[in-house]
């Protein structure tokens, strides 16, 4: 459907300079774009690529202007793309309806609006709120509670007693509620302690890919509301991660650790069990987190230091050549004098 830069622009709370009436049918980068798309530009070198693409309109922020095209002045390019893409390319919405192939208990409570695709199963109990969506392949353990407008990529698996909230996204593969790493030695032999606790999501996450969550010994592993979470993290018992985080790929909580809000902990990091991770704190890729950050900080390496004494300590290990060079250079003028002394 397409739509006029004038309600492109209305909706994204932006200007037009042009003609508003003209139609924009798509969204594209400028370097495959096609005549009746809407591209953007962030900087001067994007919109120099996007006025020599056949792109119909550009969307920007600040004082760009244009002779060729049509231009959508926003406060933030980026910002505005994120919420016109679904306008373009709006999400598919499964019918109503069990699939035949569901095996759902009779105690379950679903909503009419939800949708139950091919091969799921939903036990005792189990609560699905309003156009909630399984997709296939999914299994929810017994008394779990799902809110209004979840979508469960094929293959989840939601263990007993986990509770998700509204407007919950988990892709494919990623398992919430499994048990924790949890043993003790007893007379030569690992025992296994039983979890009694479970996970809850709260509004607005989103999960990604073959990601683990494990529910708590006791009490509840949490993830906090508006936090994105990337493909492949592994989260253990009773972790509570605060509001609007952001977790990249490759990343593990060992337990009982406690994250603050805003926080971001880049790709391939490791945090160790019961520690305060406050909010507003980055963490580095590749870092290790040993002992307890402060709000506000930047840490960075293996252990996490903060980042400028980190990357002083970076810069000066990749000297450490040169040094071992010229520390043989002193030995050996040093062994010299020596010998003409001496002789």
């Amino acid at each position: 459907m397409p739509f006029t830069a004038a309600q492109i622009a209305e909706q994204l709370g932006g200007e037009v300079l042009g003609d508003g009436s003209v139609p924009l049918t798509g969204f594209a980068p400028a370097d495959c774009a096609c005549a009746g798309d809407l591209t953007f530009a962030e900087n001067e070198a994007y919109f120099a690529a996007a006025e020599q693409s056949p792109a119909t309109a550009i969307l920007v922020a600040g004082p760009l202007v244009s002779a060729q095209k049509v231009i959508i002045r926003v406060p933030n390019a980026r910002v505005a793309m994120a919420r016109v893409l679904p306008v373009f390319f709006p999400p598919d919405e499964p019918p109503r309806g069990i699939h035949p192939s569901a095996v759902i208990d009779a105690s379950a409570q679903i909503d009419p609006t939800a949708h139950i695709g091919p091969h799921c199963r939903v036990s005792a109990r189990v609560r699905l709120g309003a156009r909630t969506v399984l997709m296939g392949g999914n299994h929810l353990g017994r008394d779990c509670q799902v809110g209004d407008d979840v979508c469960l990529f094929p293959n989840v698996v939601i263990y007993a007693r986990s509770q998700i909230g509204h407007r919950v996204s988990i892709h494919a593969g990623t398992v919430i509620g499994s048990d924790g790493y949890g043993y003790v030695l007893d007379e030569g032999r690992h025992r296994k302690l039983l979890h009694l606790g479970n996970v809850i999501l709260q509004d607005d996450v989103e999960i990604g890919a073959n990601t683990a969550i494990d529910r708590g010994v006791f009490g509840a592993t949490v993830i906090g509301q508006g936090t994105k979470i990337d493909n492949l993290v592994h989260i253990a018992h009773n972790v509570v991660i605060g509001r609007h985080c952001l977790i990249l790929g490759q990343v593990g909580f060992a337990g009982s650790t406690r994250v603050g809000d805003y926080t971001v902990v880049a790709s391939q990091s490791g945090i160790a069990d019961h520690l305060k991770i406050g909010n507003q704190i980055t963490i580095g890729a590749k870092s290790g987190v040993m002992r307890d950050i402060p709000d506000g900080s930047r840490v960075l390496g293996i252990p996490a230091l903060p980042d400028r004494q980190a990357k002083r300590q970076i810069i000066a290990g990749q000297q450490l050549p040169e040094l071992i060079r010229r520390l043989r250079e002193l030995e050996q003028q040093v062994a010299e004098l020596r010998a003409k002394i001496d002789g």
